[in-house]
This record gives C-alpha cells, structure tokens and sequence, in this order.
C-alpha cells in the first residue's frame, strides 16, 4: 500500500502540480465602461498572450490559454475611444506547491505550460484610458481595480497596438518566478 502511495505521488510531481491542479486555460469576464462609470456592453475585445489571441463581447466571458506572459487587452466600439490594458500574468498555488514540495521537474513543466500562471479573473476597462490589472488586487470575487498607467486612448486609429504598460509590467515570458509573483498566494496581513 504505501508503494502504491509513493508511486503515484510521484507520478503527480512528475506531471507538475498545476499540471494537475488548473486546466490549460482560465476563464476571464471582461466588461467596459465609459470615464464616467456608464458600462457600455458588447464592445469588440481582443486578448493576447504569446500562446493565442481570442476575441469576445464585453460583458461577456472566454476561455484564455494560461502564459507565464502577460495578456494584453484592446476593447473598441464605435462611439467611444479604444479601451486598453494588461493583465499581469502571476504564479499560482500550483507552481507554489512545486517549489514547497520540491518538484524542479514538476515547476518546470507547469512553467513550459503555463498551467502554474493565473491572470485576474474579472476586468473592467475604461474607454480612453489604457490600464493595468494585477491579479494580486482581486479580492471578494468582484472586478481587479484596474490601474491606470497615464497614458489614454483618443482615437481609435491604434486598434490593433498592445497597450502602453509601466516598466515594472513588462511581459515576463522569459524572466524567472520571484517572491513577488507568490505573495498573491499568501494570505493578506492583518
């Protein structure tokens, strides 16, 4: 009995925890609104990683391939300027179970991919503002507060460049897991 035991746990570190704990995509509800708080449902959305890029009707949700890349957004509708943003890519419970249990193999399989990277569930973008979402702000199952970055959209010529970002949000397809990506896993502080 406990061979049996210790030869399926590892098999599972093998396969990478996040390999078994999430799926290879996560859904995402994206929603946009006007400067002054007016949603506005059914704008054209494009989202983008290095893995794929769908489309969906704001106010309605889809289905994106997780990446250790950041998602970028570009929402567009007719009566109103470009709304954009990036969604910041972070590790997850299941790359953080590798690390705790030891699982390099396991890590790095789930790294390659991307089932170990989850991005905020719920996005809320503003017409003429390009905006930043950090996983790390969800709280309470409702939309990321978005940040804005400074930078605004006022016409919609720009349809198909990825948003502006501030340095520090850069993609990060190529740079390793640090302790800022995990302390969204912890629990917040009194």
């Amino acid at each position: 009995m406990f061979q049996r035991i210790l030869l399926i746990s590892a098999c599972l570190a093998a396969t990478g925890c996040a390999t078994v704990m999430n799926e290879a995509t996560q859904t995402i509800k994206v929603e946009t609104q006007t400067a002054n708080g007016e949603t506005v449902a059914g704008a054209d959305c494009k989202m983008s990683n290095d893995r794929e890029s769908v489309s969906v009707k704001s106010g309605g949700t889809t289905d994106v391939r997780r990446s250790a890349s950041d998602l970028d957004i570009v929402c567009t509708h007719p009566d109103n300027p470009d709304a954009s943003a990036r969604a910041i890519s972070r590790a997850n419970s299941g790359m953080f179970g590798n690390i705790i249990i030891g699982g390099g193999i396991g890590a790095l399989i789930d790294h390659n991919k991307g089932t170990a990277y989850t991005y905020p569930t719920w996005i809320r973008l503003v017409f003429g503002k390009v905006m930043v979402f950090d996983r790390n702000s969800e709280k309470d199952n409702g939309p990321v507060a978005g940040e804005t970055t400074g930078a605004t959209n006022t016409s919609t010529a720009s349809r198909s460049a990825p948003p502006d970002a501030p340095a520090n949000t850069a993609s990060r397809s190529n740079r390793p897991v640090t302790l800022d990506d995990l302390s969204g896993l912890m629990p917040a502080r009194p």
